[in-house]
Order: structure tokens, then sequence, then C-alpha cells
């Protein structure tokens, strides 16, 4: 109800000003011209609904009596509602016209000085009832350009924020991944050694307590990993920091026919080691996934400061297996590239088979 008190009180005064109009010009011996001054009046009610009808019925009025507030309101109401200024042109100038000329002898002589300027006058009139109607819808057009634009400026800060945090998960996902969760595995293979090999009873019951958390810290990790990746998939599994060491018995445990090339020198960043390995590793898992039956090709190569990452694999030979996968292991080892500097791309080949391409900026070092 008070939302649409405003609107109810404008109607209200427009009405009540077009009947002070009405009755300023009353003539009791004209009565049909008093009947469309009423009428005009009364039909402003519908103003707001039907601004172009209610134009017409109120400009009547206009041309037979001097009442023309109610005109003008129309003009006003259909302006703030309506675009095309064709449109509200050529009703300023029926207003114009309407308002000059005179029944029953309804001539429009512009060659009179008189009729001319109060012709110039009329139109002037509705010319400005024209102008802050087109004023008003221009305002509230702006009104709501600026509010898409807030929500718009809003969802982005939002979609940012989101983003920024999804990328701190997956950079913390990555790092427990990569660094904590090796580490705990050490402590776990030096307990396990060291509860094998103590004599003393103490020793061995200390030993098996620290391997017993080290083993459950890894399975609280391993569940915390998947939480921040969200991928919706099993988590990676945890396993110590590889080296450029451990590809040749990557690519011999595979499970695939694999041809290992590696020409790289000694001293690659420890950071590029493993963004070499988990390339290796990721494409043959995808091999063995999605291409049962098929060989791959593994070239390793370092050429003017940089590491060269290629791994072809051949078409399958068989129906490739259902198994699970959250379809983020090439996105991951793009972002891992991206932060070292590096590119990834990948695609399928001519003969039907799989590439996967990543370049590496690698200085040795000493």
């Amino acid at each position: 109800m008070t939302r649409r008190s405003p609107p109810l009180l404008l109607d209200g005064a427009a009405v009540a000003m077009a009947l002070l109009d009405v009755s300023a010009h009353w003539d009791i011996d004209e009565p049909l011209r008093m009947a469309c001054g009423l009428g005009a009046a009364v039909a402003l009610v519908l103003r707001r609904r039907q601004p172009l009808l209610t134009y017409l019925v109120t400009l009547p009025a206009v041309l037979l009596s001097d009442a023309v507030v109610a005109c003008l309101a129309a003009l006003y109401t259909l302006a703030s509602l309506s675009r095309p200024r064709t449109l509200l042109l050529l009703c300023a100038l029926a207003f114009a016209s309407s308002d000059t000329m005179s029944l029953p002898a309804p001539e429009l002589d512009l060659t009179d000085t008189r009729k001319l300027i109060a012709f110039g006058y009329s139109a002037a009139t509705a010319a400005a009832a024209v102008f802050l109607g087109q004023l008003v819808r221009t305002r509230r057009d702006l009104s709501l350009k600026l509010t898409e634009i807030s929500e718009a400026r809003d969802h982005q800060q939002l979609l940012t924020a989101q983003a920024v945090l999804a990328k701190e998960r997956a950079q913390l996902a990555r790092e427990m991944h990569d660094v904590v969760s090796h580490q705990v595995s050490l402590i776990a293979v030096r307990a396990g050694a060291l509860q094998v090999g103590a004599r003393d009873a103490d020793t061995k019951d200390a030993a098996a307590t620290i391997r017993r958390l080290s083993v459950q810290t890894l399975d609280e990790l391993r569940h915390m990993v998947g939480v921040l990746r969200a991928s919706g998939g099993h988590p990676t599994e945890l396993t110590p920091q590889p080296a450029l060491a451990d590809i040749r018995r990557l690519a011999d445990n595979c499970g695939i026919e694999t041809r290992l090339r590696m020409d790289l020198p000694e001293g690659l960043p420890a950071t590029v080691q493993r963004a070499i390995y988990r390339t290796v590793q990721e494409a043959l898992t995808n091999t063995r996934k999605h291409a049962p039956g098929a060989t791959a090709s593994i070239d390793l190569l370092h050429a003017n400061g940089s590491v060269r990452v290629r791994v072809t694999n051949t078409a399958p030979t068989q129906p490739p297996l259902p198994l699970p996968g959250a379809h983020h292991g090439l996105i991951g080892l793009r972002q891992r590239a991206e932060l070292l500097g590096g590119t990834l791309t990948s695609g399928p080949t001519g003969d039907g088979g799989y590439e996967v391409c990543v370049v590496l900026p690698a200085k040795l070092t000493a």
C-alpha cells in the first residue's frame, strides 16, 4: 500500500488540477465543451496504463475549450513512458494546432501574426511537457543502468574473489601434496625402519607411535587435499617427491609399452624435475585409461635454456576402460607449467592418438 501511495497521490493531484482548470473556464451555456473538459480530467486516471489513449481522449478538450491542463499532463506522461520521438513530435504539433484553432470554424492561418504567435506559444508549451517527460524517462533509464552496472560490478567482484580463493586453495593443495605429504611420508618410513631395527622396547613403542601418527596424518592430508581441490574425483595419491631418476621406473611400471628418450642434463631445478615427472605420469595415466592397447613415446629434451616434454600415444586398440576421473589432470599440469613460466599444449594427433607437450624454462643449478 505504501509503494502505491505516491502514484495515486500524483494522479489525484493531476485530476484535481485539471478540474480546477475546467472550473476556471466554466461556461454553463457550453455543455458539450464542459463535458469534454470533465471527461479529459477524469481520463487522467488511466494515463499510466494507457498513455496514448489518454492523450487522444484529452485532445478534444483542447480543441473545444480552453482547458489544456489535462492534455498537457497526458502529453507529459506519454513522453515519460514512450521512446518514439516522431510520435511525440506529432502529438505536440496536434496539441499546438488544437489549442490555436477554434470551433466551429477550425482554421489555422499562420499568416496571421496573432495566430502565429499563439501557435508558437502553444508549441512551446507542448514542447516543455515533452522535454520534461523525456528528462524523467532519461533519469529513470540512467538509474536502472546504474543499478545494473552496480550489480554487475558486485557480481564481478564476487567472481574475482572466488577465483582468487580457488587459486589459493589449489596452490595450498598442491603444496600439501608436493611438500608436506612427502615429509610426513619420510617420517613414517624412518619410524618404520626404527621400529624394526631398534632393540629397546621403549624405542620400538615410540617408533610405532610415530609411525601410526604419521600414517594418520597422511590420511587426513589426503582428505584435506581432496576437499581443497573440490574436484569431485578421488584425491591424488600422496607419494614422495619424484625426480628425473624416477622417470625410467615410471615408464617401466606404467603397464603399457613405452619408448623413452631422455636427453636432460644434471642440475635441473627440483621444481622443474617434479613438473617433468608429473607431466609424464599424467600423460601415461591418461593413455592407460583412455587408450587401452596403445603405445606411448616419451621425449625429454633440453635446448636453448628450455626443457621440452613430449608424450605421444598411438590410437587405442581396445575399448576405453570405464574408470572414474575428475578431468582436472591437464588443467593442473597447465597451471603448474604457467607457474614455472612455461606452456602446455595438448590435443589429438592425425593417426588417432593424443599428444601432450610442455615447454619449461630451465636454468641449470651449480
